[in-house]
């Protein structure tokens, strides 16, 4: 018996339609197609400080100039404070201990012709520190600022703790001399006593130890009250005082 084949219907086929290993999609296969992002290493930002402003050359010549000058201020105060430590400086003290008029007339001019006679005590009361009395000094006598006598200190050494007297000579003429010796013998008949300014103007130099310190100066104000201004007479001194201080 022979079998008859039907051409139409369905045959089964011999060959696969898609070779093994291949992608069933026309496309091919998706995860071949798909693409990752490509590896870079991260690197950290770093921000960079914005650039210092210079200062300008002023700015820094006074820097430089203020510091220098409170190195040189803390310099000198820490030399000073040593010193006084070791040396212990004390002011020298002054005395008017008497006062002689040799002459207190007018003269034909009409002027007021004085010549006093000052006797004054100089103490130095430091145990290291010794004084020079340079020269140049002045020394006057004053009558509610008028000018009546003037003259200069001895040129001398003083030692450690000494006490040195001086007797000065002082003269001068004043003009207008009767109006002022009226005046002052009204000041005697209303309160008995005249009152007298001495001024002492006195460069000196300072000696700690064998060191021998710039020339400086001092100045002396004495207060006198005295009973009379009598020539040849003993004079008596009723009040007396003296300020001292130093100046560069």
């Amino acid at each position: 018996m022979s079998s008859t084949r039907d051409v139409e219907a369905p045959q089964a086929p011999t060959v696969p339609l898609v070779a093994p290993g291949s992608s069933a999609s026309d496309k091919g296969d998706p995860a071949a197609h798909i693409h990752y992002p490509a590896f870079q290493r991260t690197i950290p930002v770093i921000h960079t400080k914005p650039p210092k402003k210079r200062r300008s050359c002023c700015c820094r010549f006074f820097c430089w100039t203020f510091s220098l000058l409170l190195l040189l201020i803390l310099v000198i105060g820490l030399i000073a404070g040593t010193l006084y430590l070791v040396f212990q400086p004390k002011l020298p003290k002054f005395s008017i201990d008497s006062l002689q008029i040799t002459k207190f007339n007018l003269t034909s001019n009409s002027s007021l012709s004085a010549t006093f006679n000052v006797t004054i005590t100089a103490k130095n009361p430091n145990k290291k520190v010794g004084v020079y009395y340079e020269g140049g000094s002045h020394i006057s006598v004053w009558y509610t600022g008028t000018n009546l006598c003037q003259g200069s200190l001895p040129k001398f050494y003083q030692g450690h703790r000494n006490t040195t007297v001086l007797n000065v000579l002082l003269s001068g003429q004043t003009d207008d001399g009767s109006t002022l010796l009226t005046s002052l013998q009204q000041q005697q008949q209303q309160t008995g006593t005249i009152p007298l300014s001495l001024r002492v103007n006195q460069p000196v130099r300072i000696k700690l130890g064998k060191l021998k310190l710039m020339k400086v100066k001092f100045r002396v104000r004495c207060r006198l009250d005295i009973d009379s201004l009598s020539v040849n007479n003993a004079i008596t001194i009723r009040n007396s005082s003296c300020k001292f201080r130093f100046r560069l």
